[in-house]
């Protein structure tokens, strides 16, 4: 991609850019800029009040500006007069450290320091719903095993052929989309790719998925759990670790069990080692444990894990290894910031690498049946707070990924659990006004 957004506008016919950062809850925070002025832009940045969104900051902050990335450069394919591009968050001529991008860039950093450089794909699972979010959007869509249903996702053709046909056009290499496991939910896949590139790709896709709904009268969510009793939205990632080059996959070992190498082992063994800690940055609200502790859903499973295990080619537990060379975490939802995703992932992969920490025994399993059988393997947190608390007590994956950035993501997470244990429910009412 060139370097110069100006020249991108005039060769793209591109009359406005989209400045975008991400902040610490996922809210894509943007500045709509005409060509004309993205020159000073790229220079200096588009300015913002941090505390306006969801960063610790407070209004007595200078300006933060939004350094665009022009190597991140999309061009709407429903909307070709406008492009967006990632940020970097500058403060006084400094990274604003708990940005969550500025948090991913530097964790890749020191992870090519000791010459690992990390390639992922993720699964965003979403549901296609009704625009005042009270039901899925097709009426007709009520089989208790919907997975794969073939009429149904017909009935959603023109949507996803669109959000699929962008993908092909941005060259992104989509190569299977899908009814999933809930009523109303769906999956579009799309090749893997290095760590921050992944983490741009699925931020700009979550936006334009929801963009096309939107166009068709929809509405998207990727909410963890926005249905009882329908299976949650995962957004499962495979991981995968690469030489210099970026040509030898150095997970991939067949003389090793599963295929996966020693290295590949000690990266999961890191994965294993902060997996409470690290549910607090892969499922990071509320919800998220509406998802990982539900009850069996409609469809007879969660296809959620609830307990810290790994396995070969089993979809029942947390991390399972489907073939040579590459895990897939199982543990993240749809809620999960796309740059702390990656960023998490790989800050406990490189502890485990650096500590050549063992993953531990290997279960194969039905958890879902015999999961009650499991007594030696840690359970996943119950809720947020506990999640929280776990990360707060896990000093070396709260430094790996910043203490600035830890601090101020635990501030604001405990903030929004105060405000979750203040609210009153009806569920107290129903249960509790004639005690």
């Amino acid at each position: 991609m060139g370097n110069d957004l100006a020249a991108f506008a005039k060769e793209n016919g591109v009359k406005y850019f989209m400045i975008s950062y991400t902040d610490l809850f996922s809210g894509q925070r943007a500045k709509l800029v005409p060509a004309q002025a993205i020159a000073d832009m790229q220079k200096d940045g588009a300015g913002f009040a941090g505390f306006a969104t969801w960063l610790d900051l407070t209004p007595a902050h200078p300006d933060m500006l939004a350094v665009p990335d022009p190597d991140s450069v999309i061009q709407l394919p429903w909307k070709k007069d406008v492009a967006w591009v990632a940020a970097t968050c500058v403060m006084d001529d400094k990274l604003v450290d708990q940005a969550p991008r500025n948090t991913l860039k530097r964790v890749i950093e020191e992870a090519a320091r000791d010459g690992m450089h990390v390639k992922t794909g993720v699964e965003a699972e979403f549901f296609l719903i009704s625009p005042d979010g009270s039901a899925i959007s097709d009426q007709y869509d009520t089989a208790s095993k919907p997975c794969y249903d073939q009429q149904a996702v017909m009935r959603r053709y023109d949507v996803i052929a669109e959000i699929c046909d962008h993908m092909l056009a941005l060259g992104w290499g989509p190569y299977q989309n899908d009814h999933e496991d809930a009523n109303g939910q769906f999956e579009m896949n799309w090749t893997f790719d290095h760590a921050l590139a992944t983490a741009d790709k699925h931020s700009f896709f979550k936006f334009m998925v929801k963009s096309i709904a939107e166009k068709h009268g929809l509405r998207a969510t990727f909410m963890p759990k926005p249905f009882q009793g329908l299976t949650g939205n995962g957004c499962h990632a495979h991981i995968s670790v690469w030489d210099e080059t970026g040509r030898t996959n150095v997970f991939a070992d067949n003389s090793e069990e599963l295929g996966l190498s020693a290295k590949g082992r000690n990266f999961l063994g890191g994965i294993m080692k902060h997996a409470s800690a690290l549910a607090a940055i892969t499922n990071p609200t509320v919800n998220s444990y509406k998802r990982i502790n539900a009850p069996r859903t409609i469809s007879g499973a969660t296809w959620a894990p609830n307990t810290v295990t790994w396995t070969g080619n089993n979809r029942t537990h947390m991390v399972r290894v489907p073939g040579p060379g590459r895990f897939e975490l199982r543990l993240p939802d749809g809620a999960a910031n796309p740059y702390l995703l990656q960023a998490v992932i790989i800050a406990a992969g490189l502890d485990g690498i650096r500590s050549k920490a063992d993953p531990g025994k290997r279960y194969d399993i039905d958890m879902y049946q015999f999961g009650h059988t499991v007594t030696d393997a840690p359970k996943l947190p119950l809720n947020l707070l506990d999640a929280l608390r776990e990360f707060d007590n896990d000093k070396s994956l709260k430094a790996a990924l910043g203490e600035e950035f830890s601090s101020a993501y635990l501030k604001l997470k405990q903030q929004e659990w105060n405000s979750y244990a203040s609210h009153f429910t009806q569920w107290e009412r129903d249960h509790t006004l004639d005690i």
